[in-house]
């Protein structure tokens, strides 16, 4: 069993009692080597070069068919008994030695002439260099190659931008699976929708329900949080509350908790249960934050793994070449405009909204053209599909500075995001307002 490592005390400066102390897994050492390093089969007479990236699908496709190159050109050579080359090339001397001692008949080969193996020859050097540059595929890569041949799909077409191919290197970016993946999320994001629910709450409204939203925002950028936690929370809040019919008084504690669910399952380091009750302003005590968290789960089935907006912003903002920092934050502010209206969220599913967040975005920000044909491939919309949930955001953004709501609107006058609330609306998409 491994001992447990224990962080040093970090003294107090300036005496007396510490006010916030650090909690002790804060000072965990983080771990740098997992055990993945695998050295890489060696050809027979060359050095010993250790491997020190991980071995990947893709490496190690290219490891195996280096090994395949070397061992058919070993095959191809001539032996001649008479030269030995290599690192063993004295235990087969010793060998033939202990042969001829012993009477053994030693049958030379055919052809006797003398081969000279240059390990710096020039040809070797453009072969290995080949070798390395030659990209090869993985088995997961080829299957699913051969799996969409076979199912009639025709494949991507080649005048649109490849968005991956700064990723083809980066492990985590998943370049392999990634168009399958956000397949997948389409497929699934019914499963986790919001149907119409407010006639069957008999204390909530969708006024109430804007008002939780945007105090949950709040509470969001004060806590700094990521934001998967905030569309996580919002969807718990909605789906929750398509379930369970709750006292105007709860209202509030079902909102803490879902952000308190929401945290434990995105954030490193969540805020406890004590911040958020003091952050409601010490409406609840700890034992109703809990059971409230314990209730929402239990209605839920523990069914936390959905596609928020969240996660197909992230796709098609980078789908939208070219993805500066101001067309992000620009497809965020449209984002989360639609996240405060409840008519957004049961109306469209969550692509549609970050698609409309994305085409609302460019027609502000004057992209030409609005909607490219790399977008419309990745996300499955055409601009006459996204008209509709595009023009609920951009009214939005009209009457953003005179909504009494005004959590995102403020949060988007922030200089570190690009003051993009500033800018004005596409006016070339609805008429401005007077």
């Amino acid at each position: 069993m491994a001992s447990r490592i224990v962080a040093p005390e970090q003294p107090i400066v300036g005496g007396g009692k510490q006010k916030n102390p650090q909690p002790e897994a804060r000072n965990r050492r983080v771990l740098r080597d997992i055990g993945n390093l695998v050295p890489a089969p060696l050809a027979e007479g060359k050095p010993h070069n250790q491997i020190t990236r991980p071995i990947t699908r893709r490496f190690g496709a290219q490891l195996l068919a280096n090994g395949q190159a070397q061992a058919c050109k070993q095959k191809q050579q001539p032996e001649n008994a008479n030269v030995l080359v290599g690192k063993d090339g004295a235990a087969k001397a010793n060998k033939a030695a202990m042969n001829r001692k012993e009477g053994v008949a030693v049958v030379k080969p055919k052809n006797d002439a003398v081969i000279a193996i240059d390990p710096d020859c020039k040809n070797g050097a453009k072969l290995r260099e080949a070798s390395a540059k030659r990209s090869a595929k993985s088995l997961t890569a080829i299957l699913t190659a051969r799996s969409k041949a076979a199912s009639g799909l025709t494949t991507r077409p080649k005048h649109l931008i490849d968005i991956d191919a700064v990723d083809v290197n980066n492990e985590l970016a998943a370049v392999e699976y990634v168009e399958d993946m956000y397949n997948f999320y389409k497929e699934t994001e019914e499963d986790g929708r919001v149907h119409d629910y407010i006639d069957s709450q008999p204390e909530v409204n969708s006024k109430m329900r804007g008002i939780l939203v945007d105090w949950l925002i709040e509470v969001h950028r004060k806590f700094e949080l990521v934001p998967e936690s905030l569309y996580l929370t919002i969807n718990i809040v909605d789906r929750f509350l398509a379930v369970k019919a709750v006292p105007r008084r709860e209202l509030q504690l079902a909102g803490i908790s879902a952000m308190l669910i929401a945290c434990k399952y995105e954030e490193i380091w969540a805020p406890e249960v004590s911040d958020f009750i003091a952050i409601s302003d010490n409406a609840y005590v700890r034992e109703q934050v809990l059971i409230m968290e314990k209730v929402i789960l239990g209605k839920l089935g523990w069914y936390l793994t959905v596609p928020t907006p969240y996660v197909f912003l992230v796709r098609y903002i980078k789908a939208s070449v070219p993805a500066d920092k101001e067309t992000e934050n620009m497809t965020f502010f449209y984002a989360e405009l639609g996240l405060m209206s409840y008519t957004t969220i049961i109306e469209h599913c969550s692509s549609k909204i970050a698609a409309s967040a994305v085409y609302a975005a460019r027609c502000a920000l004057n992209r030409s053209p609005s909607w490219t044909e790399t977008l419309e491939h990745h996300t499955g919309y055409s601009e006459d599909q996204l008209m509709a949930c595009t023009k609920m955001l951009v009214s939005f953004h009209f009457g953003a500075a005179e909504n009494k709501l005004k959590a995102v609107y403020k949060k988007y006058l922030n200089p570190e995001r690009g003051a993009v609330a500033l800018i004005p609306p596409a006016s070339a998409l609805i008429p401005i307002p007077f």
